[in-house]
């Protein structure tokens, strides 16, 4: 199975203001949308998961297969595991081929620490927050990647595209 994380950040590494907002453009959303309409499923973790469906985010995306993971349980119809390794054997049960994760930082650095993530879309707003939710979490992290192409999404806004070297 193919897994592709995808983030917005801002230029100094942002995923989201403290407070969890994302004021990413309608560009970004517009290319993040595709991105799960085509995979069918997202893999996320809680708070990532409150904040969308606080702001009835999923259906604008598709209403993909999600898989959120967590420690807790969020009540019926919702799937939720305990690991990365988990979400990835639940998708291989429901034969998606890829996996998409997005966020939030906690969920981001364990996937990368565990070695699960394949290549990485990073989209670039042109924004500096002074403080927020990183990209990764401060962790132990290593890892190297190999530039696969960029792309403009709009006149501001860039995609980064890697693989992660193995």
């Amino acid at each position: 199975m193919k897994v592709i994380l995808y983030m917005a950040a801002t230029v100094n590494g942002y995923i989201a203001r403290e407070d969890g907002e994302t004021p990413w453009s309608k560009e970004e959303w517009q290319n993040f949308s595709k991105m799960v309409k085509s995979a069918r499923n997202l893999v996320i973790g809680r708070k990532t998961y409150e904040a969308m469906k606080e702001n009835d985010e999923f259906s604008k995306i598709g209403n993909p297969f999600m898989v959120i993971v967590s420690s807790k349980s969020l009540g019926p119809g919702v799937t939720t595991v305990g690991s990365p390794k988990e979400a990835l054997r639940m998708l291989k049960k429901e034969k998606y081929e890829t996996a998409l994760v997005a966020g939030g930082g906690k969920l981001n650095s364990s996937f990368l620490k565990e070695k699960l993530v394949d290549e990485i879309y990073l989209d670039i707003e042109p924004l500096i927050f002074g403080k927020g939710i990183r990209l990764f979490s401060e962790d132990d992290l290593d890892a190297k990647l190999e530039l696969l192409g960029t792309k403009s999404i709009s006149q501001n806004t860039v995609q980064l595209h890697y693989a992660v070297l193995k």
